[in-house]
């Protein structure tokens, strides 16, 4: 038993939760021996008598992540995972059974203390240097919250025990009409085991309300020191004014000029250089041509000598420094502030092609990369209410089809820029692109298309749908080597296409809608893809199609994403056609061992041999590994070392209060010249969400939607008209960056939208006469 958590000879500590004889399978000589069993803080243990318990533990299994199923009426077992199985048996079903229900309620407890310890480990080291009280507060509400949900757990438990026995005694009870038998016994224990659960319940409603009456006496004396710190707080706030007020007044005296020379001023300074105070001047007025006003002032800064290497780092030793250092700060034309930052930064308001440092309040650009610049946020997602009132009586008297969706269920991105942000781990494929073998190519090339699926983990807000025409265009080929065009082709279904090429010879190609199914407390999604990609170097093709994505708690709690199904990426041309990868994205199991959102793969050759194996999370990274050796039917092997394909970047650290997005998206949507009047950075009804103005959002969205519309009713009308006289039908609208084809058999055509080769082209002369208006 040396993988048990508790060694022999140590007893378990606390008090047990449930104890008592059980038979307990040793070997085939002896069978079934009787030893007392003792159940506690998450793990059973058992001692060959009661007297065992203070000096000698013969074994102990946890119940973190152990299996619990029953072998027969009388007998049960516990696994964890194959190093340690305790075969348990009972002295009836009575037993079992109520040994079987503590089992499983003291397995729920610990996984729930696990996750909760798992939440605290991820704190960082500046929570924990919060001062004591307010320390002390949290952890006490932290547990309180913690205690109530796991007791309330408890509840929901016993209810759904107390349910199951029931339909088994009434199913039991309509069997008595059959003459009698055995069946008067199995009713008895039946009402038996519907008891023991009822009191099961009955307890753990017990508990649940001394916790609660526990925890409103706790609640009560967190409240009454909140209102003590409040008064301190008060007395240090009025303190300060005091302060402040004989501060300035010093300040004046200072101002004044003295009769003496500069000597008998000197004398009289006594105060700490430490402690000395210096007023903000105001040195100057710049505006420009947006008629923003930048103030500029010195203010002091006092700083500490940096320490050399191999001396003392205490901060004493350091030479403290008082430097002056001009702080802008920014002014638009309604003279709203718009946070202070530096003077080179500032410089940028006159200035607009030097490099750019922002301050992480502000929503402005970090850097300058080829002529444009990059932000690093957006602004912070309001705290607005969501009212289901007030979308319900704007519904009132409306057809079903012309109700909008409010913004306060999006983010601020289309889905043409949605589809964008798959290519933010781009350089897999440039790795890709280097490789002569298909199978390590195709190895990762199925890194990448799991890339695409990392920021669904956090993203449960849906993007904008598309006006038909509607595009999108990112060029990064300086920065990231990569640009991509966009454009909605299709109205219904709505249907998107993408075409990128990058630098390292690499072409990507997909063809973009999905159909979706609401079924009560989630909605399932369903992607009808077609993706390609080509690596121009060698002429390998490779396609794949997008697997489901389920959104659960749409109804009540708190959203939540997973993807899951098969996907095959196969060759198609070059010397990779008859390569297959063969991916599956494992489904959410509540009761499964393996962590969440996990990928395995194998890469075989047209003769159907491994040559690759993958695994990973969809959410954080991606491992690959070549196959050494495999058996004949390929369903075992052995791998070399494996290699880390694809890693996730790790969020910005307070991207939670702007949409959870990532660097690439918050850039996605940034100001750019040049681009067609079509591009989803001119749609107004997103722009202003994105600076929080989300009712006028909503106002500028029904907008939009209603002129579509009405394009559609007269485009029909004109076509009904046409008819009725006899005249070709009026042509209906096409896109315009992407040709129509029907590909596939005869008897099985399909059709797909091809890119022409003609947006950067027309970008460059600013030809942009084919454009619809849909803004």
């Amino acid at each position: 038993m040396s993988d048990a958590i508790v060694p022999k000879g140590q007893p378990i500590s606390g008090d047990p939760e449930k104890k008592g004889w059980l038979f307990k399978w040793t070997n085939y000589l002896k069978g079934y021996q009787r030893r007392w069993f003792v159940l506690s803080n998450g793990l059973l243990s058992y001692y060959r008598n009661q007297a065992e318990m203070a000096h000698t533990c013969r074994g102990t299994i946890s119940l973190l992540g152990a299996l619990i199923h029953t072998a027969d009426s009388c007998t049960f077992v516990i696994s964890n995972g194959g190093t340690q199985t305790f075969h348990i048996r009972a002295h009836d079903e009575v037993e079992r059974q109520s040994w079987v229900t503590a089992l499983e309620l003291a397995k729920a407890k610990a996984i729930r203390a696990q996750e909760s310890d798992d939440d605290e480990d991820q704190i960082g080291s500046n929570a924990v240097a919060i001062s004591g009280v307010g320390e002390a507060d949290g952890e006490d509400a932290g547990g309180i919250a913690r205690e109530l949900a796991a007791r309330f757990h408890d509840l929901r438990t016993c209810s759904e025990l107390v349910a199951r026995h029931g339909a088994v005694l009434q199913r039991s009870l309509v069997d008595l009409e059959i003459p009698p038998s055995d069946i008067t016994i199995q009713v008895a224990e039946r009402a038996t085991l519907f008891r023991i659960s009822c009191n099961a319940m009955m307890n753990a409603c017990s508990e649940f309300m001394s916790a609660a009456a526990a925890s409103t006496a706790r609640m009560s004396r967190a409240l009454q020191h909140e209102r003590e710190q409040k008064m301190r707080l008060q007395e240090v706030v009025e303190q300060l004014a005091r302060q402040h007020d004989n501060l300035e007044k010093t300040v004046t005296a200072r101002s004044t000029p003295h009769s003496g020379g500069n000597g008998s001023g000197q004398g009289n300074e006594t105060e700490d250089e430490d402690h000395e105070f210096f007023d903000a001047m105001e040195e100057g007025v710049s505006s420009n041509a947006d008629d923003k006003t930048a103030f500029v002032m010195k203010v002091p800064v006092n700083r500490k000598s940096k320490v050399k290497s191999g001396e003392s780092s205490d901060e004493s030793e350091g030479e403290t420094v008082t430097e002056t250092q001009q702080v802008v700060f920014v002014k638009d034309k309604e003279g709203e502030n718009m946070g202070g930052v530096s003077e080179e930064a500032a410089s940028t308001v006159t200035k607009p092609k030097e490099d750019i440092k922002v301050w992480p309040h502000v929503s402005q650009v970090v850097s300058m990369v080829d002529g444009h610049t990059r932000r690093s946020r957006v602004p912070d997602k309001p705290n607005y209410p969501l009212s289901l009132w007030s979308i319900m009586k704007n519904c009132i008297g409306k057809e079903l089809s012309k109700i909008p969706i409010p913004v306060n269920f999006s983010e601020p991105l289309s889905m043409l820029q949605r589809l964008t942000e798959d290519y933010e781990y781009s350089y897999i494929l440039d790795e890709a692109a280097k490789f002569s073998d298909p199978a390590q190519q195709l190895a990762y090339v199925a890194a990448f298309t799991i890339s695409a699926y990392a920021t669904t983990s956090n993203r449960t807000n849906k993007p904008f749908n598309p006006l038909l025409g509607e595009t999108y265009e990112c060029d990064r080929m300086t920065d990231l080597g990569w640009r991509s065009i966009s454009e909605q082709v299709i109205h219904y279904p709505p249907t998107c296409a993408v075409f990128t090429e990058g630098m390292s010879g690499w072409r990507h190609t997909q063809q973009w809608s999905i159909s979706s199914r609401f079924r009560g407390q989630y909605v399932t999604i369903s992607p009808d893809t077609s993706c390609h990609i080509v690596f121009t170097l060698t002429g390998n093709k490779y396609s794949y199609q997008k697997v489901t994505t389920t959104v659960h708690n749409i109804i009540v709690g708190k959203l939540w994403v997973d993807n899951h199904g098969d996907m095959d990426i196969k060759g198609e041309a070059g010397p990779a056609k008859g390569y297959v990868a063969h991916l599956k994205y494992l489904p959410y199991a509540y009761f499964s061992k393996d962590t969440q959102r996990k990928v395995t793969g194998v890469i075989n050759d047209p003769k159907g041999v491994p040559r690759y194996v993958l695994q990973g999370y969809w959410d954080s990274r991606v491992e690959v590994a070549p196959v050494t050796s495999a058996s004949a039917d390929g369903t075992q092997c052995t791998t070399g070392k494996f290699v880390v394909a694809w890693e996730r970047v790790p969020a910005p650290p307070d991207s939670d209060k702007w949409y959870n997005f990532t660097l690439l998206a918050a850039q996605l949507n940034e100001h750019e010249s040049g681009v067609a009047p079509t591009d989803s950075r001119l749609r107004p009804d997103q722009r202003l969400m994105e600076e929080g103005l989300w009712n006028e959002a909503n106002e500028e969205k029904l907008r939009l939607e209603e002129k579509q519309r009405t394009k559609r009713r007269e485009l029909e009308a004109a076509t009904e008209a046409a008819a009725a006289a006899g005249q070709p039908a009026p042509p209906s609208p096409r896109p315009l960056w992407f040709s129509r084809e029907s590909v596939g058999s005869p008897g099985n055509p399909h059709l797909c939208h091809m890119y022409n080769h003609r947006y950067w082209e027309c970008k460059k002369r600013q030809e942009w006469a084919g454009c619809p208006d849909i803004f």
